[in-house]
């Protein structure tokens, strides 16, 4: 309380001293002159500098009130916030007019005391503010510096160590280099390599000034340290973090090195590089600056922070050897660094600055990215569009980067020594230019902020062409009144459908109108999406949906969302709010998902339920998964539709609109016990918050009574609800959107009367545009950032991110963007990615806006030896490079889709007989002779072909680097689907060879064998359009096939079928990676086993293929079969015991003994459906077969070879010490694995077992690993030499005292001789025995360490086939 009772009498002092001279210059105008020239310059008794002691905390803070009291036209002292211990965190700003905020001028700041024992910093700032403030009006380049600059000093970060700290105290050691908190403050900010370990509450100086940097966007900054003399410069870590010795290079690495320069040129003692420090004499640095990382590694740094994440640029300066010197030594240290001081703060006028300005009405852009060309390193306009980038003298070329407009680049832009080129952007809105404006000729560049806008190129000599443009943005004058709807009615869905096909066709470049599929009468579920590049996700731009008329008969919303659309296509460019929202949010709106129920409902209706479900007359709303609850109603089209569309899109926010009630109702909408009670989810927080931002904006709602006149006892107060405590919704689609995908959604109900009359729709425009509008801000609250990776700067997508006590975490985007909402407060945020070192920091998220947090992430690899190391990949051939980054982009995002559409064949889809069948794979052949080779597996029963058709660049070759991938159909004769698929799949990638270039690349890089009739005679036998039928189940001997496959002898009672041995050789002869199998009668994916185990070694893995596929199909993900024999199944996945326990099946050969994981897709619930159904089955599935042959080279691949380089052959891998394959000719191998860690063994008779651990990633190609075998030289677990050795001795002290014995023995009888010979007899059995042990040793190991107790000899004698 004291300090605040000091600050108060001190504002009232300074208020009457400003009132007195107020006062004297009204009175004596004539004198005004010399008044203000004695009311700044105080008297020698009110300032009296001695430079012989430090100030205490209250010292310092009557020095710095004092002279901001004598200088208040150019001086203003505020706090930022406080220590640990209360005490205030002071910064003086010394600039002209320093209580008003303007453009102009660059912001620079000093920063001392940081640690709290390191204290010549906290003196000479104090002096360098007394320097600044007495000297101006006297010292032309004084006043020029602050009239020109915006200064802010901090004398000390660190008031409560410096408390703590004692004079003379030259090495640390009383303590006070922490905080209260014993926290190191430059070890306490967010690390590019590491983030922070430290709780906020411990660092509230770190928090303070992280705050304060955000928003000031500083330019350039000192920050002041003492224990040496040198001037360092960022990086201040690595991501090796080694000790000393490594150069840690930041973009602007030449610029940093000129700015320490200038502190340390002007320094007497630093410029010498030799501070002769008593306890590191042989320190040197030279030219006395030096590198951060490379004099010591220092996570957690303050300079790094500034450069990364806060627009400014920063170095740290050491200035005395003494940390607490005495302070008799004060004068010395002020007049070594003043020159340097100053020097240093005339450095923010170097470079390039200027503003960005709206081309039709000069409107500040803010946020606008400033990129360099060749200096990975932008930075971003302020408030007023101003911006200042620092630049060494020279040529460049700059790009001002703006979401929804059109980028500009100016070439040949010329730096020159001294001040700043002036050079000033004006952007025009993308709608302009499509309004038909010219613009000058565009080219690209690159750009982190947004690499998809197009850019205006100017090329000069000199900057020229702004000198009559160099006034600051204004900002309009006056609002104008936004354009409201005209036209209000209900419309049916041909209207509602004309009408949204007009206004995508008057606003193209803001307006798109796609559908994400179609209702049960075959209606589409229109979506128009709204942005400033509606047709694509944009990096950094949040993803926002509204969804109305869910339920038929509530119809408010449906006509609300037309009303919308209309209002932001006629307000864009011209009202400030829509243009900038639609600027920053790709906004979807779809006014109708119960299109059909619409249709029959009626006008008028007020609590009716005419029209609310579908035409199945399902709720919708009860329709989608739940968390408590089994739903077991069918899943409809509808849902199936949106459910699709929201895993296809990051969405981040979202809201569905219905009727009936006047609120807005968040998450949980049900709870465990099925009672109407609050449940609450994770998020609780950010769901009131958004729930009020809606309710707050309509008067009416916020009220809390909304349907008196139905429901008198209905009150909600403020206007929001949880959906359980008002009433229990199992198969919400608010829920499932919270715990499926990013979206958070909550359920908007907008009026009491469901179907109100058409005269009434003015009304509910006018009560709800506003809160429409500002439900769609809330997308831009919380944090949001980039996860990339640390080495190439590529963004990670489905990286985690986690907030620390919150149970909910959102994964990020293709390009590795993110979007997290959270309430107000300080969180602790990690982001974590499979196979990256996890970086954790903190964020404080205010009311304002949004907080963006970028993570950089480093790369985990292995040694041999299987311990995690940090560091570049191996490097690759540009090839494969180019390859990897196929399969990335195939994986992620819209990659599939887009290379299906880029693919599309005419088919005509029929059933094919066993002859028109073989004719089909002939002609395949004699078409595509290059790429396809067609062989016979084997006859069936009835002496019919059965079929295997390879597809590959070179398909006569071996070619034992690539994966193997394996299609088989037809097991079952009567579900002939999969042969149809499997048939016109392989002439989908034979006509698109050559043709489509990924397509070829993917058949360039596999070998892909097709077999699509397992059973040609159980195909003849069955029906058409026979669903349940099981006539052609079986071959021609009445055998199911799929319960014929033993490897074991003594578990075969008959001789298997020749379709069985048919199969049976294909997969013991072929080391594949992946198989696929189809069969019909339900839809699901299944994987291995069909027998009944207990357990499933590497069952993750095989679980993750599964849904790989399942997650490719539209339907099979959602678990809903919609086959009456199975139900729902989670993620459309299960074991294949779970369906159908059998022995003997195709899978559990191909993974017993061809060790090949082997899945089973059943296509769909009737075996042999009508021919018409092919074609939308071919659709289906299209996608999901296409995922595998990207997902077969995915995994770890490598190669097994010795020293000398000679491949080994043969040589076991075994995969987290259970699944085994093993290497191929050249010693290649190839595993799939789930995203994950993995443990990789590597086990070769006569070699030395060797350990890997291996990261695998969802989206990325195997990486190539060499593992490389030294000679085992251990006989018997010792090593070799000593074996050796003791066995030499052995065999000496044998033959010795045999000689011995044959002596003593040699007159004995012939009975005792030939108790002799039986004796020599016996040591050459032992001696046989122990050569054998010896031989055997290792051999041991391989038989039987890793192979099953039931193993018969053919069982082993299929495995040494492979």
């Amino acid at each position: 309380m004291v300090h605040v009772w000091q600050h108060f009498l001190t504002t009232r002092k300074l208020r009457v001293s400003l009132f007195v001279s107020l006062f004297f210059l009204l009175v004596s105008l004539g004198d005004a002159r010399t008044r203000r020239t004695q009311s700044v310059t105080p008297s020698t008794e009110e300032i009296v500098e001695t430079y012989s002691k430090y100030y205490n905390y209250v010292e310092l803070t009557g020095r710095l009130q004092s002279l901001a009291q004598s200088y208040p036209h150019i001086a203003a002292l505020s706090s930022i916030g406080q220590s640990v211990e209360g005490r205030e965190l002071w910064v003086m700003r010394i600039t002209k007019d320093p209580n008003a905020d303007a453009p102009g001028r660059p912001k620079f700041k000093y920063v001392g005391n940081m640690h709290g024992d390191e204290t010549v910093s906290r003196q000479v700032l104090v002096y360098l503010v007394e320097y600044l403030l007495t000297k101006y009006g006297e010292e032309p380049r004084i006043t020029e510096l602050v009239n020109t600059t915006d200064i802010y000093i901090m004398p000390s970060m660190n008031p409560d160590g410096f408390e703590k700290s004692k004079e003379g105290d030259c090495g640390g050691e009383s303590g006070g280099r922490n905080n209260a908190k014993d926290m190191d403050l430059n070890r306490s900010f967010p690390d590019q390599y590491d983030g922070t370990s430290t709780n906020p509450d411990k660092t509230p100086e770190v928090m303070a000034v992280i705050r304060w940097i955000q928003e000031k966007k500083f330019v350039l900054s000192g920050n002041l340290h003492g224990g040496t003399v040198v001037a360092s410069y960022p990086f201040d870590d690595s991501a090796s973090h080694q000790r000393q010795g490594h150069y840690s290079q930041s973009a602007d690495d030449s610029l940093f090195r000129h700015l320490a320069l200038v502190y340390s040129q002007h320094h007497d003692v630093m410029k010498t590089g030799q501070p002769n420090c008593p306890d590191t004499m042989d320190e040197t640095f030279k030219d006395g600056i030096t590198n951060g990382a490379q004099w010591y590694d220092v996570p957690g740094g303050m300079q790094d922070y500034n450069y990364l994440y806060g627009n400014c640029l920063e170095i740290t300066m050491e200035l005395s050897c003494c940390k607490y010197p005495p302070a008799y030594e004060l004068q010395k240290e002020w007049d070594l660094n003043r020159e340097s001081l100053l020097a240093y703060i005339e450095q923010v006028h170097i470079g390039v600055h200027g503003y960005v300005k709206e081309a039709v009405d000069g409107t500040a852009l803010s946020d606008v990215s400033i990129v360099v060309e060749s200096i990975r390193h932008n930075l971003t306009t302020g408030e007023y569009g101003e911006y200042y980038r620092l630049l060494l003298p020279g040529t460049y070329n700059i790009t001002a980067v703006a979401s929804g407009y059109t980028s500009m680049t100016v070439q040949g832009v010329q730096v020159m020594e001294g001040k700043a080129t002036e050079l000033n952007f004006t952007l025009a809105s993308v709608v302009s230019e499509a309004a038909g404006r010219t613009t000058a000729s565009t080219s690209s560049f690159t750009s982190t902020k947004d690499p998809e806008i197009s850019t205006t190129t100017i090329t000069t000599n000199f900057f020229t062409s702004t000198q009559n443009n160099n006034s600051p943005p204004v900002k309009p004058n006056k609002k104008k009144r936004p354009v409201q709807p005209n036209e209000f009615r209900h419309h049916n869905f041909a209207d509602m459908e004309l009408f949204l096909r007009k206004y995508s066709s008057e606003f193209p470049s803001i307006a798109h109108l796609y559908s994400v599929g179609r209702s049960v009468e075959d209606r589409e579920l229109y979506v128009m999406v709204i942005s400033d590049n509606p047709t694509v996700h944009e990096h950094g731009e949040p993803e926002f949906k509204y969804i109305a008329n869910m339920h038929g008969n509530e119809v408010v919303g449906r006509e609300l969302m037309l009303n919308l659309i209309e209002y932001l296509c006629l307000n864009y460019g011209t009202d400030q709010e829509v243009t900038k929202l639609v600027n920053s949010t790709r906004i979807h709106i779809m006014p109708s998902m119960n299109p059909d129920g619409y249709e029959v409902a009626m006008e008028g209706e007020v609590k009716g339920y005419r029209g609310r479900n579908n035409s199945n007359n399902f709720d919708l709303n009860r329709n989608f998964p739940d968390q408590f609850v089994t739903i077991t109603e069918p899943r409809q089209p509808e849902t199936i539709a949106v459910m699709n569309w929201l895993k296809s899109i990051p969405f981040v926010l979202s809201a569905n609109l219905h009727g009936g009630s006047l609120v807005v109702n968040y998450p949980y909408d049900d709870d465990k016990k099925g009672r109407s009670q609050y449940s609450q989810s994770p998020d609780d927080k950010v769901f009131q918050q958004v729930s009020r931002a809606y309710s707050q904006e309509n008067p009416v709602m916020h009220n809390g009574h909304p349907c008196e006149d139905l429901y008198p006892e209905e009150y909600f107060k403020d206007g929001i609800t949880n959906g359980a405590s008002w009433y229990n919704v199992p198969g919400g689609m608010q829920d499932w959107n919270y715990l499926n995908t990013n979206c958070f959604e909550v359920t908007i109900e907008l009026g009491c009367v469901k179907y109100p009359m058409a005269k009434e729709l003015p009304k509910y425009w006018e009560q709800n545009r506003r809160a429409l509008l500002q439900f769609i801000h809330q997308v831009h609250s919380g944090v949001k950032g980039t996860v990339s990776d640390i080495n190439d700067g590529s963004g990670i997508p489905n990286a985690s991110i986690s907030v620390e006590e919150i149970d909910h975490n959102i994964s990020t985007a293709r390009t590795g963007d993110y979007w997290r909402l959270l309430a107000p407060g300080t969180y602790s945020i990690t982001a974590s990615a499979h196979g990256y070192k996890p970086v954790r920091t903190y964020a404080t998220v205010s009311s304002d806006g949004v907080e963006v947090v970028d993570f950089r992430l480093t790369r985990i690899h292995s040694d041999p030896n299987g311990h995690p190391s940090e560091g570049p990949q191996p490097t690759q051939n540009p090839s494969e490079k180019e390859f990897q980054s196929l399969i990335k982009d195939l994986s992620l995002g819209q990659g599939l889709e887009q290379l299906m559409k880029s693919t599309a064949t005419e088919s005509s889809f029929r059933y094919r007989r066993y002859k028109e069948l073989s004719a089909f794979m002939r002609g395949l052949t004699l078409n595509f002779p290059k790429i396809t080779s067609l062989q016979s597996l084997g006859q069936s029963v009835e002496f019919r072909t059965i079929w295997a058709l390879e597809i590959s660049n070179r398909p006569a070759e071996s070619e034992p680097s690539e994966p193997k991938l394996r299609f088989e159909a037809g097991i079952h004769g009567n579900a002939p689907v999969g042969t149809e698929l499997l048939l016109e799949f392989a002439a989908f990638l034979c006509i698109n060879y050559g043709k489509n270039p990924a397509i070829t690349r993917l058949i360039n890089e596999t070998r892909i064998v097709i077999v699509p009739s397992i059973n040609p005679d159980g195909r003849e036998l069955a029906i058409e359009k026979q669903c349940t039928s099981t006539q052609g189940l079986s071959n021609a001997h009445g055998k199911d096939l799929d319960t014929d496959f033993f490897g074991n002898a003594s578990q075969r009672v008959v001789e298997a079928q020749p379709e069985t041995r048919a199969m049976m050789d294909l997969i013991l002869d072929k080391g594949y990676t992946l198989s696929v199998a189809l069969d019909g009668g339900s839809l699901v994916a299944t994987y291995p086993y069909d027998k009944p185990v207990q357990t499933v070694e590497n069952e993750g893995t095989l679980k993750y293929l599964a849904s790989v596929y399942a997650n490719n199909h539209p339907k099979m993900h959602l678990g809903d079969t919609g086959c009456s024999n199975n139900g729902n199944i989670p993620d459309g996945v299960m074991r294949a015991a779970e369906r159908q326990s059998h022995m003997g099946s195709m899978k559990d050969f191909s993974m017993d003994f061809g060790h090949c994981p082997e899945i089973t897709v059943y296509t769909g619930c009737c075996f042999y459906p009508p021919a018409e159904q092919l074609a939308t089955l071919w659709a289906e599935n299209k996608k999901a077969l296409l995922s595998m042959l990207v997902e077969v080279h995915k995994g770890v691949r490598g190669v097994v070879r010795d020293r000398s380089g000679k491949p080994i052959v043969g040589a076991i891998i075994v995969l987290n010490g259970g699944v085994r394959v093993f290497t191929q000719e050249g010693g290649y191998f190839h595993a799939l694995l789930a995203p994950g860690t993995h443990n990789i063994e590597a086990v070769a008779d006569g070699y030395q077992q060797q350990r890997q651990e291996v990261v695998v990633s969802s989206y990325e190609a195997a990486s190539s690993i060499v593992i490389e075998f030294d000679m085992d030289n251990n006989i018997f677990g010792l090593p070799r030499e000593f074996v050796v050795a003791s066995a030499a001795a052995s065999m000496t002290a044998l033959v010795v005292t045999a000689c011995i014995i044959w002596c003593v023995c040699a007159a004995k009888s012939n009975r005792q001789k030939d108790g002799f010979h039986r004796l020599r007899q016996h040591r050459d059995d032992y001696e046989d025995e122990i050569r054998l042990t010896s031989m055997g040793s290792k051999k041991s190991l391989l038989a039987h360490e890793f192979q099953d107790e039931s193993e018969s000899d053919e069982e082993t004698l299929y495995a040494n086939k492979i």
